[in-house]
């Protein structure tokens, strides 16, 4: 990891930050010199993510959050200010999935109207996980946005980082909860940043391609570790041919966030993807 002062000082809150991506983010801006304060639903790994953090010689804390709750961001927005300070850029990386809003097929069949065990039809969603995952991404974002950059305002050098996917352009079969979720991910980044416009906050999403995470190790990875066929199906659709690895986001992150070089740059969706967003299938 390249360690500068690029964000020296600068205040940078990520929600989700004990996942996966999350915790690469954490790290990547945590060379830079940026304090880093980690808003995760489970305290007990957002503190360990905030001890690796210390370990490099980064300053980082753990802070309790639940993103759809809005009390609870303010006591985080509370604390990280007693912390840190005043929230320089957000990054609203929590969000996910849920098998309520997921089909167990890619394509309707004769007789799907009708429900058949160990089968989930499109006609089997739940509205409950539907609406969970909806919930979970986009107010998971709105709220968090609410609250923090009330204290962004007119700063100097101030952003939003939102995080859609490749679902946003292109859904994927048996998710449309999901794809639908970052598909308005997509369109509030691009909202907010014009209602942001006549402020100092840029707001930009950064759209991943395929990545392993602990939420879709399963869909992934047979027991045996080795591939399903849907993740061969991605595989085969990534020109790059192969899963991303979380620190090859960080490049991005690092441009979005640096005013110098993204200082005319808002309300965009940047795909990290391996090629997979350029790729027709033939």
């Amino acid at each position: 990891m390249i360690q500068t002062d690029k964000l020296d000082g600068k205040v940078v809150v990520i929600t989700g930050g004990a996942g996966v991506l999350g915790k690469a983010f954490c790290k990547g801006l945590g060379a830079q010199g940026a304090k880093i304060a980690i808003l995760d639903l489970n305290i007990d790994a957002a503190n360990d993510v905030a001890k690796e953090l210390a370990d490099l010689g980064y300053t980082a804390s753990g802070f309790e959050c639940n993103v759809l709750k809005k009390d609870s961001i303010q006591s985080a927005r509370d604390a990280v200010i007693k912390k840190y300070g005043t929230c320089d850029i957000l990054i609203n990386g929590a969000g996910g999935n849920h098998s309520k809003g997921t089909t167990s097929k890619d394509y309707y069949e004769s007789g799907d109207e009708e429900t058949k065990e160990g089968i989930k039809s499109f006609f089997d969603l739940d509205a409950s996980g539907v609406e969970f995952v909806f919930n979970l991404n986009f107010l998971g974002t709105l709220l968090p946005t609410q609250v923090f950059a009330k204290d962004m305002l007119d700063k100097d050098d101030v952003c939003i980082i939102n995080i859609s996917s490749m679902n946003a352009f292109t859904p994927l079969t048996r998710i449309p909860a999901y794809s639908g979720a970052k598909a308005a991910i997509s369109n509030f980044t691009q909202w907010l940043a014009v209602h942001f416009s006549k402020t100092n906050i840029r707001v930009n999403a950064i759209a991943p391609g395929f990545f392993e995470t602990a939420q879709n190790k399963k869909l992934l990875r047979n027991d045996d570790n080795t591939y399903t066929e849907r993740a061969n199906k991605i595989i085969n659709s990534t020109p790059m041919s192969r899963f991303g690895n979380p620190e090859e986001l960080i490049g991005t992150l690092l441009f979005l966030t640096d005013a110098q070089a993204s200082g005319f740059v808002t309300g965009i969706v940047i795909p990290v993807d391996g090629g997979f967003s350029a790729y027709s299938g033939v």
